[in-house]
């Protein structure tokens, strides 16, 4: 029955290739957790973004984030997490991770799956994983991307869909806080506003001037909501001692 729903918005040999692969993986990571919400979540044990906890709080942590590559496309229309759009643009990512390269290589699932906003002057990466939506005030646009296995480096296959570019993601450091459920638009915007608002009274931490909300998916489509993990991430820099 799951399947059959999931179906519906992801392409079938892409949905196949997905079961396969996180059936691989059946015994699920999980993170300290701060309350009951975060006890409950739990992750595929895939490859992920490797980063270091360099201070932690109630609500959020600090995290020095390692470079990393993405394979990242445009979604259609102007939300950042709308279903149809979300599930279109995953399917394109997932084609070429599963194959839809010049190598014709299948590729490992890493996690986590990022949405992100971009610049309003357009931002420059250096290729990254995994998969990242980013909105572009300007453009209205919204970008997502997944994370390339790390033994690639920078030879990664190229894709064959035009619509997919490969970037590298610059070492940076976070301002993280993790929430359950499946993520909606106004979800983001409400807790990427009480994030800015706890880091106003960090005393070592700010948000950098240029930062644009990311947002960190972990599980598949077919997860139960309240053991998902999603993230909310702001990059941040130290204040002038």
């Amino acid at each position: 029955m799951i399947r059959s729903f999931f179906s519906r918005y992801i392409d079938c040999p892409v949905l196949g290739d997905l079961v396969a692969e996180t059936a691989k993986y059946a015994f699920p990571r999980r993170y300290e957790a701060r309350n009951l919400e975060e006890a409950l979540m739990s992750v595929p044990d895939l490859e992920t973004v490797k980063y270091r906890v360099i201070k932690r709080t109630d609500y959020y942590e600090i995290r020095e984030v390692e470079p990393y590559f993405i394979a990242e496309t445009t979604m259609p229309g102007q939300a950042g997490f709308d279903f149809n759009g979300a599930s279109q643009s995953f399917n394109v990512l997932a084609a070429y991770l599963f194959g839809k390269n010049t190598a014709s290589e299948q590729m490992e699932m890493t996690t986590p799956v990022y949405t992100r906003k971009v610049q309003p002057s357009g931002e420059k990466m250096d290729m990254t994983t995994p998969v990242i939506t980013k909105r572009s005030p300007e453009q209205d646009k919204w970008q997502m991307s997944f994370v390339m296995p790390s033994k690639y480096g920078s030879n990664l296959p190229v894709p064959k869909d035009s619509s997919v570019s490969i970037k590298e993601v610059p070492g940076k450091i976070v301002a993280v806080t993790a929430f359950s459920g499946f993520v909606t638009d106004e979800d983001v915007k409400r807790r990427e506003a009480k994030l800015r608002n706890a880091l106003h009274s960090d005393g070592q931490f700010r948000v950098k001037e240029d930062a644009s909300v990311e947002v960190a998916q972990f599980n598949p489509p077919f997860t139960l909501p309240f053991t998902r993990r999603n993230e909310i991430a702001l990059e941040v820099e130290r204040k002038a001692e």
